[in-house]
C-alpha cells in the first residue's frame, strides 16, 4: 500500500526529473524541418525516425518485471543525463544512420526512465494518485514547452551543428537529482508474489482493451500534433520560429490540461474525465484544422488542453489497480502506447508524403472522432 500522506517535495523531485528528461527528448519535432533540409528526409522517413525512438518500448515488460523485483530508482537519476547527451547530438549528426542510432539509444534511456518513475509517484502520492500523476505529467508537458524553445534558441546562437553545447545542462540536472533522490525512501517491493503476471493480464483484458482502443484514436491526433506541427505550420506559410512557438504553446496548454485532469479525476472519477476528453479532443482538432492564420491560436490552446489531459488519468487508472506488479502494469501500458504510436506515426508520414500535411491533418481530425463511440460503449457498460 502507498503511504497515506501526499509527499509534495518528493512528488516535485520526480516531476522535475520528468521535466529534464522530456525537455531533451522533445528536440526531434522542432529540429525536423532543419534536418529534412540538411539530410533530405521525407515525411515517411521522419515518421520512421520517431518510431525508432520509441522502438525500445518493446522491452518495457521486462524492465517492468525487473522494477518490481529490484529497486531501479537510480535509473530515474541517470536517464535524464543519457537523454540530454544523445539528443544534443541531433544537430551535428552527419547522416541518417547516425540519427537512427541516436534516437534508438534515446528510446532505451526513455524506457529506463518511464517504467519505474510513475511507480515512485504512486508511492509518494498516498491516496491522491491522480494529483501526483498530474504533477508528473505537468513536468513532461512543460518539458515539451521548454524543449522546442531551448533547442531553437541553441540553433539561433550556435547553428544546427552547435546543439551539443546544451549537454552541460543535463549534467547539472542529474547532479541535482542525485542529491534530491537521497530523500526518497526506496520503493517497498513485494517479495512474495501471489499472482502470476499472465494471470493478471487475463483478468484485466477488458480494461486493457478499453485503453487500447481509446489510445488508438487519441494517438491519431496526438502524433500528428507532436511530430509534425512545426512542419504543418511551415507548409501553411509560417516560419520555423512560428512553428516552434506553436509547438511550445500547444505543450503549455497541455501542461495546464494534465494538471487539471488528474486533480479532477481524483474527485469526479477517472472514467468521467476520459469521457469528457473523448468528446473534446476531436472537436478541438476539427476547429484547429479549419482555422487560418492567427485564428489558429485559440483552437491550438483548446486542442493542447485536451490532447494530453488523458495521460495522468490513464496512468492513475493503471496505478489504481491493486496488484503485486505496479511497474509491470505500467510497462504493459507503455508497450501498448508504443505499438499504437509506431503504426500511427508511419501511417501519418505516408499520408503526408502522398497527400500533403494539410490533407493529412484533416484526415486525422475526423479519424479522432472514433473516440466518441469507444468512450460511450465502454463507459456505459459494467466493464470498467
Amino acid at each position: 500500500m502507498s503511504l497515506k500522506k501526499f509527499q509534495l517535495s518528493n512528488v516535485i523531485t520526480v516531476s522535475f526529473a520528468h521535466l529534464v528528461h522530456d525537455t531533451f527528448s522533445s528536440f526531434l519535432a522542432p529540429l525536423l524541418p532543419l534536418l529534412r533540409e540538411k539530410l533530405g528526409i521525407t515525411y515517411a522517413l521522419a515518421g520512421l525516425l520517431s518510431a525508432i525512438q520509441k522502438a525500445p518500448s518493446l522491452f518495457n515488460p521486462f524492465v517492468g518485471l525487473a522494477a518490481d523485483k529490484i529497486n531501479l530508482r537510480f535509473l530515474v537519476i541517470l536517464s535524464p543525463l543519457m537523454t540530454a547527451i544523445l539528443m544534443s547530438l541531433l544537430g551535428p549528426a552527419p547522416n541518417i544512420s547516425s540519427l537512427f542510432i541516436i534516437l534508438f539509444l534515446t528510446g532505451v534511456s526513455s524506457t529506463l526512465f518511464h517504467v519505474p518513475s510513475p511507480v515512485i509517484i504512486k508511492e509518494v502520492s498516498g491516496s491522491r494518485i491522480g494529483l501526483g500523476m498530474s504533477f508528473y505529467m505537468l513536468g513532461g508537458e512543460f518539458a515539451r514547452t521548454i524543449g522546442p524553445l531551448l533547442v531553437l534558441g541553441a540553433v539561433s546562437l550556435w547553428g544546427l551543428e552547435g546543439t551539443w553545447k546544451l549537454i552541460p545542462i543535463g549534467f547539472l540536472a542529474s547532479l541535482l537529482l542525485y542529491f534530491r533522490f537521497k530523500n526518497i525512501e526506496p520503493i517497498r517491493l513485494v517479495k512474495t508474489k501471489k499472482e502470476k503476471p499472465h494471470h493478471l493480464l487475463k483478468k484485466l483484458k477488458i480494461i486493457l482493451l478499453f485503453i487500447l482502443f481509446f489510445s488508438i484514436f487519441r494517438e491519431i491526433i496526438k502524433t500528428a500534433l507532436t511530430l509534425f506541427l512545426p512542419s504543418y505550420i511551415i507548409a501553411k506559410g509560417g516560419s520555423i520560429w512560428f512553428g516552434g512557438i506553436s509547438l511550445a504553446l500547444l505543450q503549455f496548454a497541455g501542461a495546464m490540461g494534465t494538471t487539471l485532469s488528474g486533480l479532477l479525476s481524483d474527485k469526479l472519477g477517472r472514467i468521467k474525465i476520459l469521457r469528457i476528453i473523448s468528446f473534446g479532443l476531436p472537436t478541438a482538432m476539427v476547429l484547429f484544422t479549419f482555422s487560418n492564420n492567427w485564428m489558429m491560436f485559440p483552437a491550438l490552446i483548446a486542442l493542447g488542453f485536451v490532447a494530453f489531459a488523458s495521460n495522468p488519468v490513464l496512468l492513475a487508472f493503471i496505478q489504481d489497480i491493486n496488484s503485486d506488479y505496479p511497474a509491470f502494469l505500467n510497462s504493459i501500458y507503455m508497450t501498448l502506447q508504443f505499438f499504437i504510436s509506431f503504426l500511427v506515426t508511419l501511417g501519418i508520414g505516408f499520408l503526408a508524403d502522398r497527400y500533403g500535411l494539410e490533407m493529412t491533418y484533416k484526415v486525422c481530425a475526423f479519424g479522432g472522432l472514433g473516440l466518441v463511440p469507444i468512450s460511450i460503449y465502454f463507459t456505459k457498460t459494467d466493464f470498467l
